[in-house]
């Protein structure tokens, strides 16, 4: 309801203005807000990762103590159970081990592998097996001869050298935080000295016959502490600026170091091993390993215990790195990792409390007693075996002590001590920032994890992220970027276009002023290539925008309304070589440009509408970007916006837009490519940004599209789509890298379009029939191809969403999945062809994901054959046919398709596949009956048809769940699946018999080319010679009225100026370098000193108009302007008239006033200025245009006014912004001309790469030729493989299931069996099996993926823009450019 009010007084507001207050708002112009579902499910999802933190920490840490409690010496358990259990130990710490071992050695074997530096891989594998050691010996050699509670708390001194070497090297930012290293290192060397002083007590007090051995085992606990701690050394020094080199060096051979470490500390773990309890102790019975039944409940407790150890140890360091990674450090890592300790502690004390009675149901005076009777228990064996060896242990401390007890508070402060040194060694985790969706290697310095320390490891492996110098480069800290937003208009609707504007505008509103720092550290241009957009005026022979240019200016103008209720303020038309451009300030003053090209200057269609502004704005911009003192300053007025009346001259914001690209390398230069009906949020772009962001060897990033429309076509494109993207797309990111992203909304990084055979490769011009395939119709897909195999990464962002219209006609959907086809299938060869090379380039392409990538290229091309023997089945059960003869039956309607679109035009192979999808869809769903028909004979559901058809619908249902916003795209399956022999079988026949059709098969038609009619409101249209001028004088309907105004005295004091165009007769002789071209207008124009509007040249006799007019204005002579910028400039003058400029006044002041905190101020203004409007131009209607002379007189009463109401309210300060909204207001666009250095940047490109293709027809017939000769080739090999597969089918069918068949099991519903066995063919069942493992490998990647994927919607959700208004005292802070120096830049903190 408040949106209703909202949008009603918006509108009431416009009615006052114009009797035409209605406009479009199109979907998602209003601000975007945070969901509450959203913000709980951020919150849920961070407490639910700090509890699975902090319970997988307890239990680890807890089965680690269980275990050394069980194998130590003292405990009551046999020698054999005691070794078994302390094999268990070595395999738990070899576990971590060995999980590092396989993943590096994967890396090396199929990523990537660096020769390693030898003296620095010594020096890191001699700390991993001194670390090794100090585990070792920690865990298996100390721990077992000390009490539960000691083991809990020695633990906490692996944290001493990281704290010297914070204190070495003084890292901390304020001086007075080096008070927590040395507390640290003071409280660690204090618990050390409780631990010998409580043991003192203990032997002294003769406490469970406890020696003075128990010393040489804390020297050695001591000692092994210290080595254990020289495993986090590496993160005070990457801190400091010290051995840098060395430490990128180690980052690139690190993952061979890692394999090589982890095989010596494997060994090192099991030389300690065999060397105490082997040949010191000689405690290890090799006989004793051989376990009995009778051992059972022993080995189920063993492995109970080693399996929680380990797991739950990899899942902390797991849901460590997720909580870092969705921004809740200090809830979900920090606070549960740092308490794991405390909580082991608590939950031990809580077990005892409440299961102690199951150890002894008798009464007991004192502890003495209690310990006492445990020994009788023990030799019982009746009691829980893991609660009365932690109960023992707990009595070998100072409570069963016969003389003192106090002693035991020692331990307890042993404890504090350990505990709190630990905390304050680590402090600097409760401060860390963290980016959103940093890698791993970002926020840990290792990638191994310390099992048996698994909460201290986390935290002091947590990276020291120490500010840098602004010089220095430091992958810690967000860099900034500039983003391309480039989309390609192909005879868009207008309704498509309004899609890409709002988007735009929503970006632009997220963005905010360019001049003001962003969270998301971006800024970004937005640019639209329009293809085909000029026509030629029938008559007269002009070269003008045709009807989609006219809509695209229309929906510009309807989107500015709806953005900021006022027309655009700055808008330039510029002429250039290959059409023209007209370029806009965007409401928060982001710059959008629109390319107008014309097919007759410049090649068209979308590929060279990339070429085209990937070489503009990467070659151009970064030349120009790289070599500031080359770049020419426009011969054009400034822009009149930021012209103030004070003569101060500001920069124009595409010229601030390059100056920031000085200080961004190409590696943080982003192109959004987008298609002219994309609408997409801005959350969408910044995940896609993250993407590129965060991982260097990233090229370019998807997203998810979404299909929009309306009918049976766009349903089965939805699923299709769904499919695709939940598997196919997440299968491809997870085992390798993503072969296709659509041009449609994808993000590319700079550097990787501007690397070698890349977009160079990319300009080729298509001269044999498999480039046209390739290179042409599938442009999208051969730019990732160019990219994976010159070594760069793509990748897919399920949250990054996107919508863009698909086709809804049968015919179009045919004629797109042409183009697709055959150019899929060429770009994906050609990545197998170079398999070899790839993956040796290519990080992300392994020699595994090559084979898959062959598994689902056979399953594609097989997939006309499995279509045809799945219609046989179907013809089987239905009509009771014979196998053989229903695949002949079922071949049939193929072989007549393949004919017909051998022998028919494409519209009669289109209906007729159209006609033949129908009686397909009944035919496929009598197939889905004959399934479930042949599950009911069969009397089982356990057949193999069954079966995959019960799988594939409980697994596309799962990843349906697991879809929540998508889950409705599960309803339309039931389409697509009836729709398989159209889109598998039709179409495959279609597409590869029309291989040779290279047109674009969509958008094909160009109302814009439509007849123009020459204009009927011309009264006068003479030709006369005036000197060596022929001069063309037209005079129009609106000048007659003006100068019937004049004669008749409708105008009062000033005449408004008659316009008269002046058009040369050009005559056929002038040489196309000179500047005049046929068509051009010539008209002779004054340019205002303040506002820089142009008025027209008028003829008057009125020599007092001639004094004023001289007095204010700078008589100056335009260039010549072409024919279409005169109808396009003219559109933009409506902003002139009085309806839109009084509404444009008040949005200015409103504008201007938006931050300053006098609101009151400013409504007062609103109504006198818009007052002194009205009093004005009282007699004038809300269409009329104002004229010249009005708009200087309107000028001047509006700073009159605006003059005297500051000072009455004593705010002159203001002035400045106010004149600056009133010249806004009256603005006029501006006819520019291109600079020097980019008009001859424009020719030269278009020289070199985009010059229109001319072929003649002997070139035409030959490319035809080719073409066909291709065609026939890749259909006679294509369908082969079809016609092989079904025919070997056929013959088994034919031979018969007795003599060759795989028999299975059969069992019922109720899991009896069956006497007589299943009869499968062998070829069925090895389709089926393969399409199964591949259903589930792309199944197992989706769930990663989805994992990967809430983890970044979560932390995007807690970084998300608040649209709230900013308390600025001022917002002056414009760069200002001195004219008179070359190359000054003043900025306004130089003032």
């Amino acid at each position: 309801m408040e949106d209703i009010k909202h949008r009603r007084d918006k509108r009431e507001g416009r009615h006052r203005d114009t009797w035409d207050p209605f406009q479009l708002n199109p979907a998602g112009a209003e601000k975007e807000t945070k969901r509450r579902c959203f913000i709980l499910a951020q919150y849920l999802v961070a407490v639910i990762v700090g509890m699975a933190v902090l319970a997988s920490a307890v239990v680890a840490k807890g089965s680690l103590l269980v275990l050394t409690t069980m194998s130590s010496p003292t405990s009551k358990r046999s020698p054999k159970e005691q070794q078994f259990y302390m094999l268990m130990l070595v395999f738990c710490l070899v576990c971590p081990n060995f999980l590092v071992f396989i993943k590096s050695l994967w890396r090396c074997a199929f990523k990537s592998f660096v020769h390693p530096n030898m003296k620095t891989m010594a020096f890191i594998v001699t700390i991993e097996c001194l670390v090794s050691l100090g585990t070792s010996v920690l865990v298996l050699v100390v721990m077992p001869h000390f009490d539960i509670l000691t083991n809990l708390f020695i633990s906490g001194g692996v944290c001493f050298m990281s704290a010297v070497l914070q204190i070495v090297f003084t890292l901390q930012k304020e001086t007075w935080k080096i008070i927590f290293p040395l507390c640290s290192c003071f409280l660690t060397i204090t618990g050390y000295g409780l631990l010998g002083a409580d043991y003192y007590v203990r032997v002294s007090s003769f406490v469970d016959n406890q020696t003075h051995s128990s010393y040489v085992f804390i020297v050695i606990g001591v000692f092994s502490s210290l080595l254990v701690s020289l495993c986090w050394w590496e993160n005070p020094i990457q801190a400091t600026n010290r051995w840098q080199n060395k430490l990128s060096e180690l980052d690139g051979f690190r993952d061979f170091v890692f394999v090589i470490s982890s095989i010596l500390r494997i060994l090192v773990i099991g030389a300690v091993y065999l060397i105490y309890h082997k040949l010191i102790m000689k405690s290890i019975n090799w006989s004793d390993f051989n376990l009995k039944d009778r051992d059972e409940g022993l080995l189920q407790m063993g492995l109970l215990l080693l399996f929680l150890q380990a797991f739950c140890s990899a899942a902390c360091h797991w849901f460590g790195v997720v909580a870092c990674k969705i921004h809740a450090v200090r809830m979900s890592f920090a606070f549960p990792v740092c308490f794991t300790g405390p909580a082991v502690l608590l939950l031990g004390v809580i077990l005892f409390l409440t299961q102690v009675e199951k150890l002894d149901r008798g009464s007991h005076s004192n502890i003495l007693e209690f310990c006492e009777s445990l020994d009788l228990l023990s030799k019982k064996d009746t009691a829980p075996v893991v609660l009365l060896e932690i109960t023992r242990s707990i009595c070998r401390t100072s409570l069963n002590s016969h003389y003192l007890q106090w002693p035991v508070f020692m331990l307890a402060l042993e404890g504090v001590c350990m505990w709190l040194g630990f905390v304050a060694c680590t402090y600097y985790v409760w401060k860390i920032k963290v980016q959103r969706i940093e890698r791993t290697s970002q926020l840990f310095v290792r990638r191994l994890y310390e099992s048996a320390f698994i909460d201290l490891s986390l935290l002091l492996n947590t990276k020291m992220k120490v500010a840098r110098a602004r010089n220095q480069e430091s992958s810690d800290e967000i860099q900034n970027c500039m983003i391309y937003l480039c989309a390609t208009m192909w005879h868009e609707t207008y309704d498509e276009m309004l899609k890409i504007l709002t988007s735009m505008f929503r970006l632009d509103r997220y963005r905010g002023d360019p001049k003001e720092e962003h969270k998301d550290c971006f800024d970004f241009e937005c640019h639209i290539y329009v293809d085909d957009a000029f026509m030629t005026e029938k008559n007269t022979e002009k070269r003008l925008v045709n009807s989609y240019v006219n809509d695209l200016i229309h929906v510009v103008l309807e989107v500015f309304r709806v953005f900021t209720n006022k027309e655009p303020d700055d808008v330039s038309i510029i002429e250039s070589p290959y059409g023209g451009r007209l370029t806009f300030v965007l409401p928060e003053g982001n710059m959008l440009f629109i390319h107008l090209k014309d097919k007759s200057l410049i090649r068209n269609k979308k590929r060279w509408s990339q070429i085209m502004y990937l070489y503009y704005l990467l070659g151009w911009k970064g030349y120009i970007s790289k070599n500031p003192t080359k770049t020419l300053r426009q011969n054009t007025i400034c822009r009149s916006s930021l012209v103030s009346l004070d003569g101060e001259i500001y920069v124009m914001p595409q010229d601030d837009d390059d100056n920031k690209r000085k200080f961004i390398s190409d590696d943080n230069t982003y192109v959004l490519a987008l298609d002219g009906d994309t609408d997409f949020h801005p959350k969408a772009v910044i995940l896609l940004v993250d993407r590129l962001r965060m991982y260097e060897n990233v090229g370019a990033a998807c997203g998810r599209i979404h299909p929009t429309g309306m009918g049976p076509m766009v349903w089965y494109q939805k699923f299709e789509y769904a499919v695709g993207h939940w598997l196919q797309k997440t299968a491809e990111h997870v085992l390798g890298s993503v072969l296709c992203s659509p041009g449609c909304f994808s993000l590319f990084r700079g550097s990787a379009l501007m690397d070698d055979n890349v977009l160079k490769r990319y300009t080729t011009t298509a001269t044999r029939a498999a480039e046209y395939v390739q290179y042409d119709q599938g442009e999208d897909r051969w730019l990732c191809t160019l990219l994976l195999q010159q070594g760069w990464r793509v990748e897919y962002n399920a949250a990054s969403d996107a919508y863009t219209n698909s086709p809804q006609e049968f015919k179009e959907f045919y004629n797109q999945r042409r183009r697709w086809g055959p150019s899929t299938l060429a770009n994906t060869l050609d990545v197998l062809h170079s398999g070899a090379e790839t993956v040796k380039r290519n990080t992300s392409v392994s020699r595994p994901y090559i084979f898959y990538q062959m598994f689902t290229v056979a399953s594609s091309i097989l997939g006309p054959a499995s279509v045809t023997l799945m219609v046989a089945s179907a013809f089987q059960f239905v009509f009771q046919l014979k196998g053989d003869l229903s695949i002949i039956v079922s071949c049939i309607p193929p072989v007549f398709y393949m004919i017909i679109c051998f022998v028919t035009k494409s519209d009669t192979q289109i209906t007729i596949a159209g006609i033949m999808s129908v009686l397909y869809a009944f035919l496929m769903t009598a197939s889905l009956f004959a399934i479930v028909g042949d599950m009911v004979v069969e009397g089982t559901f356990m057949t193999p048809t069954g079966l995959f058809l019960i799988s594939m619908t409980v697994m596309y249902l799962v990843t349906a769940l697991l879809h929540p916003e998508e889950f409705g795209m599960i309803v339309y399956g039931l389409i697509y699946f009836i729709c398989i022999p159209s889109g598998y079988l039709l179409l495959a026949i279609y597409s590869m018999v029309n291989m040779h059709v290279v047109s674009w098969g969509t958008r094909e038609s160009n109302k814009g080319e439509e007849v123009v009619k020459k204009n009927e409101n011309i009264l006068c249209n003479k030709n006369c010679k005036l000197c060596c001028w022929d001069m063309k004088i037209q005079v129009t309907q609106e000048t007659e009225n003006l100068m019937l105004q004049q004669i008749t005295g409708h105008v009062a004091q000033h005449a408004p100026l008659i316009t008269t165009k002046l058009e040369p007769q050009i005559n056929d002789d002038i040489t196309p370098g000179q500047s005049t071209e046929k068509g051009s207008d010539i008209t002779y124009s004054s340019s205002h000193s303040s506002t820089g509007r142009s008025t027209t040249t008028s003829i008057s006799d009125d020599d007092d108009d001639d004094d004023f007019m001289s007095g204010d204005l700078e008589e100056t002579e335009e260039c010549p302007v072409k024919d279409w910028v005169t109808p396009v400039k003219a559109e933009f003058l409506k902003k002139l008239t009085y309806g839109n400029l009084k509404r444009n006044l008040q949005e200015q002041i409103r504008y201007a006033f938006r931050n300053k905190n006098n609101d009151d101020l400013c409504e007062e203004l609103i109504v006198l200025l818009t007052d002194t409007l009205n009093v004005e131009f009282k007699e004038m209607g809300p269409e009329d245009v104002l004229t010249d002379v009005q708009m200087d007189e309107l000028q001047y009463a509006l700073t009159k006014q605006a003059r005297q109401t500051l000072k009455s309210n004593r705010m002159e300060k203001l002035e400045k912004s106010l004149k600056r909204a009133i010249d806004q207001t009256l603005t006029a666009p501006r006819v520019q001309k291109l600079d020097e250095g980019e008009n001859d940047f424009w020719n030269k490109l278009i020289e070199r790469y985009l010059a229109p293709i001319v072929e003649t027809p002997a070139n035409k017939d030959e490319v035809t030729r080719e073409l066909k000769s291709l065609r026939n080739k890749s259909v006679f090999l294509y369908f082969m493989i079809n016609v092989l597969w079904v025919v070997a089918t056929f013959f088994l069918q034919t031979i018969g299931n007795d003599i060759i068949s795989i028999k299975i099991p059969k069992y019922f519903a109720n899991g009896t069996k069956s006497e007589e066995p299943l009869k499968v063919e062998p070829l069925s069942l090895m389709f089926l099996a393969s399409f199964a493992f591949l259903l589930i490998v792309q199944f197992l990647a989706m769930l990663y993926h989805r994992i990967y994927t809430l983890i970044h919607i979560v932390s995007y959700r807690s970084t998300e823009k608040n649209y709230q208004k900013m308390d600025r005292e001022d917002d002056e802070g414009f760069i200002l450019e001195n004219r008179t120096a070359n190359g000054l830049v003043i900025t306004s903190d130089d003032l």
